[in-house]
């Protein structure tokens, strides 16, 4: 080999022994940033378990005492013994799959035609001049409000409760969707023409990420609604499922099982909300927003 070729060897041999030291500081860098995220994690989730635990040890201890009647307020061991109990019967995991197949199918309906809808009335001002109007209108119908007539038309079966849960999930993806689209930067759209894009990835690139925000704000909110849809299409007419839970419960004047149902439609409502909040901050990582 050449003195030069050795000359420009040597070099990168020496960048090559220096890597390791390199990549265990970088390690351990990232190792501190993780324990730092562990810590302040741990940290918020033990605030907001304060008001929480307070209030369960206040109850508790009212229970015990004799302070509150158990047929009005049953204590929470007194609850945590009857979810134990339908754990182990199964009978919980069958009315809760049950439920959350019911909101799963009204939400990916509903929700999916207010995106559609949305991104059509955001795009096209004929298109909102056609159907905002009369959507706005629909809006202002409180969706529970209808659940009557719509069991009149599709009787107490499926039917009925998906398209309840529909009309919840559908308007507040549409709202914020066209809201998302109409608020985006105008130079945008100017920039896409510069770059002779496409109609379809003019939006895919440029239009539907800048409205992504106001998107994941109106999933959230849709996620939420069709949840509480549910709870009122399941204790108008159901044979199974969380409300009808409930519902037996109240008939058989079970409180502890009714606290029971709405511990879990609260914490299975929570999951979901977390979920989406989760789902934010990965594809919303580049906004630079007050975090207090």
């Amino acid at each position: 080999m050449s003195k030069a070729a050795e000359a420009v060897v040597q070099p990168a041999g020496s960048k090559r022994e220096a890597n390791p030291d390199v990549s265990r500081r970088g390690a351990l860098r990232r190792a501190r940033h993780a324990v730092a995220a562990w810590k302040k994690a741990a940290s918020d989730i033990a605030a907001a378990a304060v008001i929480p635990v307070v209030l369960l040890v206040v109850w508790q201890a009212a229970a015990s005492a004799g302070l509150v009647s158990p047929t009005f307020l049953p204590s929470p061991l007194t609850i945590a013994g009857a979810l134990a109990g339908l754990t182990v019967s199964g009978d919980i995991f069958h009315h809760l799959g049950v439920s959350v197949g019911r909101a799963g199918i009204g939400f990916a309906a509903g929700g999916s035609a207010g995106l559609l809808l949305g991104i059509w009335t955001g795009l096209f001002r004929k298109a909102q001049y056609l159907l905002d109007p009369s959507l706005q209108v629909l809006r202002l119908v409180p969706h529970l409000a209808i659940a009557p007539l719509i069991i009149l038309w599709f009787g107490f079966g499926e039917v009925s409760k998906t398209v309840i849960i529909m009309t919840g999930a559908f308007f507040p993806l549409y709202i914020n969707t066209f809201a998302g689209i109409r608020n985006v930067d105008g130079k945008l759209f100017e920039v896409a023409r510069v770059l002779a894009f496409s109609p379809f990835k003019r939006v895919v690139r440029l239009i539907l990420p800048a409205a992504l925000p106001d998107i994941l704000l109106g999933l959230r909110l849709s996620l939420a609604v069709s949840w509480i849809g549910l709870v009122v299409a399941e204790l108008i007419g159901s044979q199974s499922g969380i409300g009808f839970l409930i519902n037996e419960a109240k008939q058989n004047s079970d409180t502890e099982v009714i606290f029971v149902g709405i511990l879990i439609f609260a914490a299975v409502g929570k999951l979901i909300d977390s979920f989406v909040r989760l789902l934010e901050r990965r594809w919303l990582h580049w906004r630079d927003g007050y975090k207090g």
